[in-house]
């Protein structure tokens, strides 16, 4: 009888084993085989081409191949049709399957879109049918769950929430906060220029505007807590460093679990992060007293964003609840976006002027025609129309974004291309706002006379500019961005003439953000006003 227990026990243990491993088996082939074939199938029948598909690695043998080749030495000139550097993949599948084709990201397909009609339609939609998926590990980390990547009716409370933090009376009032840091950079930079010979200092602009632009969103964003918004920046650029380079790697799902010491040093860095975003928190609900009918969390953004809160911080507002984690999410979310994207707009737009005396000669007289030598204020700003055309065309040859993602839920019709239940899309921003197609045979010329008339008007598609997105997910930040981009440049003009550095190389590079692979070395001089 024992004997027989026995014998049962085994035979159910090995049941059990050959389940798994069946169940592991029948995975790994949908997976890795199955899926990637109905795919493909379903994109060749509609006549969209693609590579071929390699199982686990996809195309990513070829596609870091081509990266590699492209940015392994500078331009060779200066010039703005770019494309071929930064999206090398693109610029050559496009020219092979067409504009419309699809790639393997590993096991998973990306099919590219670039007609500006359906990538409207897709940007426009209000149902969340084209959503966006969650990013790999360590760009969440950088980023946070926070607007940009949350869905359905918690993208409804958040946005809510955000909506005020970004009201555009608040904005302008801000401009005084960004003027007050910029000052601080110039008077340095103009001691630094007067004690030059000739008057003349070239300095390296990347860093000095990431660390201006830290200083803006960290004054704005934190308030009197800006000290530890700083830390919070410099640990995010570490965070940035990381996820770009895994952008380029094949990711296995669970491998950011594993204690390599890379996985180890990335969640001590999120781990501060989280520390010094919970205590500046924590300081707020400290200082106000608990029980008021009338919560006042500070005039900054944080503080915005916390009073819009206070159905969760014992306000009567239930409806409009993020936890703390959310807002610290939140933080993140704006402190990288709102820094990155105003960083790396103000050093393309300073590298084409630097490279264009006439357009700079034409907005410091508008400058002065506007402001004279006082600090701008918003009302000011507004009145800059060839400023606003320079950092139109400047998005537009340069956009801090070069693609958009989007994944779809169920099968989705867009246009012609029926698109598969788990489609995942990318939108080629860069390759759109450089594509003669919709922009003419001088698409890569800086030529901000472009946007006299306006953003719709600028090119032969209405929709071909689209740099901060566009539809109910379109950049909440892009006013915030143009505010401060445009507060820079103004004082910068008021005080300075510059050139591009003869040791400038020229190399465009996607590190999430497109920016100057090799620094922005510029010379400044002193003017007289």
């Amino acid at each position: 009888m024992r004997i027989s227990v026995m014998d049962s026990g085994v035979e159910a243990l090995v049941a059990i084993v050959v389940v798994l491993f069946g169940g592991v088996v029948l995975k790994l082939f949908r997976d890795l085989i199955w899926r990637p074939f109905t795919f493909s199938n379903a994109y060749r029948k509609q006549g969209i081409k693609g590579s071929p598909y390699h199982v686990l690695v996809g195309s990513l043998p070829e596609y870091r191949e081509f990266m590699r080749k492209a940015q392994a030495e500078p331009m060779k000139e200066i010039s703005h049709d770019i494309v071929p550097r930064v999206m090398p993949h693109y610029h050559k599948w496009s020219q092979i399957h067409g504009e419309t084709f699809f790639y393997w990201y590993g096991i998973h397909s990306r099919l590219y879109i670039a007609e500006p009609e359906l990538i409207k339609e897709m940007l426009s939609d209000k149902f969340g049918y084209y959503y966006k998926a969650t990013p790999r590990p360590l760009v969440l980390a950088l980023l946070g769950k926070g607007l940009v990547f949350v869905h359905g009716l918690e993208w409804v409370t958040h946005k809510r929430i955000m909506t005020p933090a970004f009201n555009v009376d608040k904005l302008k009032a801000m401009v005084k906060r960004m003027a007050a840091c910029t000052s601080s950079m110039l008077e340095r930079w103009q001691e630094m220029v007067t004690q030059e010979d000739f008057h003349a200092k070239e300095i390296e602009v990347h860093g000095e505007v990431r660390a201006l632009t830290a200083d803006i969103i960290s004054h704005t964003v934190f308030g009197s807590s800006f000290n530890e918004g700083k830390k919070v920046y410099e640990l995010q650029t570490e965070l940035q460093s990381m996820a770009a380079e895994a952008e380029r790697c094949i990711f296995i799902p669970g491998s950011q679990y594993i204690p390599t010491s890379k996985n180890r040093y990335a969640w001590k860095v999120d781990r501060r992060v989280k520390e010094i975003l919970k205590t500046i928190i924590q300081s707020r609900l400290q200082a106000t007293p608990e029980g008021a009918t009338d919560l006042g969390y500070g005039n900054d953004l944080l503080g915005v964003m916390m009073t819009a809160n206070r159905g969760e911080l014992n306000g009567n507002q239930k409806n409009l609840s993020m936890t703390i984690d959310e807002i610290m999410n939140e933080c993140k979310t704006v402190f990288f976006a709102g820094h990155e994207t105003t960083s790396n707009l103000l050093n393309w737009a300073l590298f084409l002027l630097a490279i264009n005396p006439e357009w700079q000669e034409k907005l410091r007289n508008e400058v002065i025609s506007v402001c004279g030598t006082d600090i701008p204020d918003a009302d000011m700003l507004s009145r800059l129309k060839s400023m606003t055309m320079v950092i139109n065309e400047t998005l537009r040859l340069y956009p801090p974004a070069t693609i958009i993602l989007r994944k779809v839920y169920r099968e989705m019709k867009l246009g012609p291309i029926v698109l598969p239940k788990g489609a995942a899309i990318t939108l080629p921003i860069l390759a759109v706002q450089h594509s003669e197609k919709f922009w003419g045979p001088d698409a890569n010329m800086f030529k901000p006379e472009r946007f006299a008339e306006g953003a719709s008007k600028a090119s032969i598609h209405p929709n071909a500019f689209i740099p901060f997105s566009v539809g109910p997910r379109a950049c909440f930040g892009q006013n915030f961005a143009m505010l401060e981009a445009k507060t820079l440049l103004c004082m910068i003009l008021q005080r300075f003439s510059f050139t591009l550095s003869p040791v400038y190389k020229h190399a465009p590079i996607a590190a999430l953000t497109l920016q100057p692979q090799y620094g922005m070395p510029i010379i400044f001089k002193t003017i007289e006003l």
